[in-house]
């Protein structure tokens, strides 16, 4: 396992650098100048436009950019944004703290959720719960989440005033009030991504579910005298849940990244809206930032989900 561990912890070195390599690219490419706010501004003239351009490092080619943009990676630096002129990383652990209560608190729900919904519809198929969890979840994954938290803000918000729209990163938790505060605004965003991410994933258990359970070592099990939900929690269970370790796993990058739409249509200040204001300003270092840890979570976490595969069946061994 070590071996293996260290294996492919050295493939992923090539890997992230060709990702870096392919999204600094095509950053570099997109249309879009981070100056464009002084453009039509008839008062800045071009030497102090093009000093601005120089100080920022726009100026020179492309690969000593990216060069430069390595070197500081490797040293913790992710930059300044052209924006705001604050440090990324500062920006970045600035907002991960609400993505994380939000985006965080919806994905690990939608997983508790998810597993046993799956589970029990698959053990009661073409029941009414069966039909009725079904119908639901694929509503949750068909629709899209911006059309869902509209929805949301028009029957609880507006209508019923239950839930403010509008997500306050100002409240500071101190008691209870302010608790109450914290969770009543929360509660809209994370519902919406709970009801996507459940929906998603228990489709996936069902499936699994209803694939292992006429297996032979399920009627083995059976033919033994054990009870059916012994069968399904011991025996089939286990096996039905190693696909799905990929798709948590895989969707754990999420967490740190934020919902992008979500996060923008109830106005919380996490990572996903810190990303779509920045690709509004042509903001490139923080854009890389982002995207650039997002696919280090993605080869990260494809890691744990292969050492929890080892963990969830036995037969699986890496040598």
């Amino acid at each position: 396992m070590a071996r293996y561990l260290v294996r492919r912890l050295l493939i992923s070195i090539p890997t992230l650098l060709g990702i870096s390599v392919i999204i600094f690219g095509v950053l570099a490419l997109a249309p879009g100048d981070p100056l464009s706010q002084f453009a039509n501004n008839p008062e800045v003239p071009e030497e102090v436009r093009q000093r601005v351009r120089d100080s920022l490092g726009l100026s020179e080619p492309m690969p000593v950019r990216y060069v430069k943009w390595l070197g500081q990676l490797l040293q913790g630096d992710m930059g300044f944004s052209f924006a705001t002129r604050s440090s990324v990383t500062e920006l970045i652990f600035q907002r991960l703290p609400n993505t994380l209560a939000v985006v965080g608190v919806a994905y690990f729900i939608g997983v508790a959720v998810a597993i046993p919904l799956g589970v029990f519809t698959a053990a009661k198929r073409y029941s009414i719960f069966d039909h009725l969890a079904t119908t639901v979840a694929f509503v949750g994954f068909s629709v899209p989440s911006f059309f869902t938290g509209l929805i949301f803000i028009i029957i609880f918000a507006v209508q019923l005033r239950w839930f403010p729209f509008i997500y306050d990163s100002t409240i500071v938790v101190r008691d209870l009030g302010s608790l109450f505060q914290q969770v009543k605004q929360s509660v809209m965003p994370i519902a919406v991504l709970t009801f996507f991410y459940a929906a998603t994933l228990m489709r996936y258990v069902r499936a699994e579910m209803l694939e292992h359970l006429p297996q032979d070592y399920a009627r083995t099990a059976r033919s033994k005298g054990l009870r059916e939900s012994a069968v399904v929690r011991r025996h089939v269970l286990r096996n039905s849940l190693i696909p799905v370790i990929t798709l948590v796993a895989l969707g754990l990058p999420n967490v740190f990244t934020g919902a992008v739409i979500t996060e923008s249509i109830f106005s919380v200040p996490g990572i996903g809206q810190l990303l779509i204001l920045s690709i509004v300003n042509a903001d490139t270092p923080v854009v890389m930032a982002v995207t650039f840890s997002f696919a280090v979570l993605v080869v990260f976490f494809n890691l744990v989900a292969d050492v929890l595969y080892a963990a969830a069946d036995p037969r699986i061994r890496y040598s």
